[in-house]
C-alpha cells in the first residue's frame, strides 16, 4: 500500500499545458515517482548462483537467478563412515519362539503364513550378552527343491540401554541374505545401511554383520573380534548366564 509521501509525490506533479502529455508518458513518470518514494534492500542469498535467460516474441527478456545450496546440505549430512557390529542371534529354546501360524490352512508352508519370533543376541565374540530381536515373517514363497523358504521379514535388535536397530527385507532360510537398516534409537538414531543375514543351524543360530552409516562411533563393548560362525559356536557360560561383567546395562530380555 502507498505511503503518504508517495501520495502527495503524485499529487505535486504538474503537467505543462503547452506541451502533450501522453497517458503512457504519465503513467511513466507515475511509476517512477512511486518507485523512488520507496526504500530499497539489498538482498543476500548463500550459494552458488545459476542463471536462466528466456526472450519472449515480443523481445521482453526475463533473467531468472538459481542459488545452489547442495555444498551445505553435503556439509550437514550424516558422516558418510561405515562400521561394522557383529551379532550372533541364538535360539536357546527358552522364549516359546519361533510360533508358526498357518493362517493359509494348509499342509505344506504357504503364502500368507506368519512367524513372530523372538531370540537372545550376544556379541560377535560372544563374550557379552546385548538383548533380543523381536519381529515378524511373513511366508512369500514355499521353496522346495532348496529345503526351505523365502520371508520377507521385520524386525528390531534391542541392545538394552544403547537403543534398537529396525531392519527389514527378505529372509531365506537356505542363503545369506541382505536387508535393509531402516531405522533405531538411542545411538542408533538416524542409522542406514544394510545387514548380511548368514544362516549357521536354522532356526536356531544366526550370525549377523551390520554396515552402519549415519551414527557417532560404537561403543567398545559392542565390537571385539567375531568368532568364526559354525554349527559349533555358543555364548561364553558367563554371557549365557548374565553375568555383570559379561552383558551390557539394562540389557533387553
Amino acid at each position: 500500500m502507498a505511503s503518504m509521501s508517495s501520495l502527495k509525490m503524485i499529487s505535486s506533479l504538474k503537467f505543462s499545458h503547452s506541451s502533450f502529455v501522453s497517458p503512457l508518458q504519465t503513467q511513466k513518470q507515475v511509476g517512477s515517482s512511486l518507485f523512488q518514494s520507496f526504500p530499497t534492500k539489498t538482498l543476500k542469498f548463500s550459494g552458488t548462483p545459476l542463471v536462466s535467460t528466456t526472450r519472449s516474441a515480443n523481445n521482453t527478456t526475463t533473467t531468472v537467478f538459481f542459488f545452489n545450496n547442495a555444498k551445505q546440505h553435503q556439509d550437514s549430512s550424516n558422516p558418510a563412515t561405515v562400521q561394522e557390529l557383529c551379532v550372533y542371534e541364538i535360539n536357546e529354546r527358552d522364549r516359546g519362539s519361533p510360533a508358526y501360524l498357518r493362517l493359509s490352512q494348509k499342509p505344506v508352508n504357504c503364502l500368507g503364513d506368519l512367524v513372530p519370533f523372538s531370540n537372545k543376541i550376544y556379541s560377535g565374540n560372544l563374550e557379552k550378552r546385548l538383548g533380543i530381536t523381536a519381529g515378524l515373517c511373513v511366508l512369500i514363497q514355499h521353496v522346495p527343491e532348496k529345503k526351505g523358504d523365502r520371508y520377507e521379514a521385520i524386525y528390531s535388535f534391542y541392545f538394552g540401554d544403547y537403543g534398537h536397530i529396525s531392519v527389514q527385507g527378505a529372509y531365506l532360510t537356505y542363503q545369506d541374505t541382505y536387508l535393509a537398516v531402516t531405522g533405531g534409537s538411542g545411538i542408533f538414531e538416524g542409522v542406514s545401511g544394510q545387514v548380511k543375514l548368514q544362516q549357521i543351524v536354522f532356526p536356531f543360530k544366526l550370525f549377523y554383520t551390520f554396515y552402519l552409516k549415519g551414527i557417532p562411533e560404537l561403543p567398545a563393548e559392542l565390537l571385539g573380534k567375531p568368532v568364526e560362525p559354525s554349527p559349533n559356536v555358543d555364548p561364553s557360560p558367563a554371557a549365557k548366564a548374565a553375568e555383570p561383567h559379561a552383558c551390557i546395562p539394562n540389557f533387553t530380555n
